[in-house]
């Protein structure tokens, strides 16, 4: 008896040939077919591999769960939860500080703003010839002669203390 040959279609065509004729197939679909073993052999084939005792028993181990156990993945899941919920609050606390800060800059911005106007506003309505006029003519100042001016000499740049009366 010959091999099959197949074709690569959509399908497949099994040829075989017996005597002269050939007899052929059609198989729908992508997969060959496999031999189907019994159900009740396999199970046998498995119970027949020899398993080491301490491979069987960390099977058991791992199929048994304690209470312990239990109690203590309940503790690391609810505490796990608890610290997800906490960062998730910190996130959000500090997005509103953000926000609050940028509406606090917005409001800073504005006043200095307003009172830079204001300084601007006052500066340009005071005259200093005004002033001046005023000072001489109704308060009876005069400018100081040079007698009077004594310029100190301060080795500190900052302040001048005064000890006694100036002369």
């Amino acid at each position: 008896m010959a091999a099959p040959r197949r074709t690569a279609d959509q399908g497949q065509v099994l040829r075989q040939q017996t005597g002269r004729r050939y007899t052929t197939t059609y198989i729908d679909g992508n997969v060959v077919r496999h031999i189907q073993t019994e159900p009740g052999r396999e199970r046998q084939q498995r119970a027949r591999r020899p398993q080491a005792v301490n491979t069987r028993r960390n099977r058991e181990k791992a199929l048994n769960m304690t209470m312990p156990y239990v109690m203590f993945l309940m503790v690391a899941a609810v505490a796990s939860v608890f610290l997800c919920v906490q960062y998730l609050q910190l996130q959000a606390l500090g997005t509103n500080y953000r926000s609050d800060i940028a509406a606090l800059e917005s409001t800073l911005s504005e006043a200095k703003l307003a009172n830079d106007s204001a300084y601007e506003e006052a500066v340009s309505s005071v005259s200093m010839e005004e002033i001046k006029e005023t000072a001489i003519n109704e308060l009876g100042m005069v400018y100081a002669n040079e007698g009077q001016v004594i310029v100190y000499s301060s080795q500190d740049r900052d302040y001048i203390r005064q000890y006694e009366e100036i002369p």
